[in-house]
């Protein structure tokens, strides 16, 4: 298997998918006349490009986003603010018919092998569905096509005309990749595929979709909260907190020199299997829950719980700004910077 090193540097390829500070916030409602009240800020000017063949990895804790994201990209949801270009084509809200094209495009693996897929249908309806909405005919059929498919990611062909409950967890998250991958796309878009899944399969269903995507030339954004499992997978990453991403970079000088105290406390939680490296790392303990997106803290988002919050960072945003060669994060006081910069608050870097 080839490993993510050989194409960790997507620098030179075309952008795919380019989001523009994407927002969703969702109206709170109260009494019988619904009057709003308020808005859940479950995304709040998210900005990030993907290159053609990379992997962008989106990680955060429970809450921070990253699904609604996921979920706007597709247009499963309707962004609020912001644009969403695919392919050249601004897509944030073009209507039903005009997106069905794209669709064949653009696919999503979903969190839950066993809810997503129709207990009633049979293996062969579930991934020859898109064929039959998107009204495509194949060569030799629609049933031999999807026998393809289903030994392209490791099932036998010959379960065309079992049903889901006759597989396994991991079986039916293959299931559900085979259907995403039907039309052929070019982005697929998983939520947390993995974290459904008993951990012995997870390397298996993170492997299977490395190699897909060497053999059919695709491109990744993978919502995951298991930083193990992106460090794995991804060629970049991009941290959110509370609706906001705090830092975007290369995996490597990610996971090496992590520079937003959030991403650190993150990093400080993975698990590590040698028990003598285990010793030197000292484990940060966040203070407090993530607040509520409902009435997110004023201008950084994470002081509430940060370690190294100052009066600053009460009442300027840090913007996203690059402290290292494509190496972003929105801190005053990040850690692991430059020398340079290190004593000063990134809002007189750039505001």
């Amino acid at each position: 298997m080839t490993s993510h090193e050989d194409h960790d540097d997507r620098s030179g390829a075309e952008v795919l998918l380019s989001v523009q500070g994407l927002q969703k916030h969702f109206p709170v409602t109260k009494g019988l006349l619904r009057r709003q009240v308020g808005a859940v800020k479950a995304v709040d000017g998210v900005s990030f490009d993907v290159r053609k063949g990379e992997t962008l990895g989106l990680v955060g804790e429970s809450g921070c986003g990253k699904s609604t994201t996921g979920r706007l990209i597709t247009r499963l949801l309707e962004p609020t603010g912001g644009k969403v270009v695919f392919e050249g084509h601004d897509i944030t809200h073009m209507s039903a018919s005009r997106i069905r094209p794209l669709r064949r495009d653009m696919q999503m693996i979903f969190q839950d092998p066993y809810s997503s897929l129709n207990p009633r249908h049979t293996v062969g309806a579930i991934v020859g569905a898109p064929f039959r909405i998107q009204g495509i005919k194949t060569e030799q059929g629609t049933k031999k096509a999807v026998q393809d498919i289903l030994e392209l990611v490791g099932l036998n062909p010959e379960h065309y005309n079992r049903y889901p409950h006759e597989f396994s967890g991991g079986q039916r998250q293959r299931i559900g990749i085979a259907r995403t991958l039907a039309l052929k796309p070019k982005l697929i878009i998983a939520d947390e595929p993995v974290s459904a899944l008993d951990v012995s399969i997870q390397a298996q269903v993170v492997n299977l979709l490395e190699d897909l995507q060497n053999e059919l030339d695709l491109t990744y954004v993978i919502v995951a909260h298991d930083l193990s499992v992106i460090r794995h997978i991804s060629d970049r990453v991009a941290v959110m907190y509370l609706g906001k991403i705090v830092e975007l970079a290369d995996r490597k000088s990610l996971y090496d020199t992590p520079m937003h105290p959030y991403t650190n406390a993150l990093m400080s939680a993975v698990p590590i299997p040698d028990p003598a490296r285990r010793k030197d790392r000292e484990r940060i303990r966040l203070q407090g829950d993530v607040p509520s997106p409902l009435n997110p803290p004023s201008a950084c988002r994470f002081h509430t719980r940060c370690w190294k919050a100052q009066e600053v960072c009460k009442t300027v945003e840090p913007p996203l700004v690059e402290l290292a060669p494509r190496h972003q994060v929105a801190c005053h006081f990040p850690e692991n910077a430059p020398e340079p910069d290190r004593a000063t608050p990134a809002a007189t870097v750039s505001a």
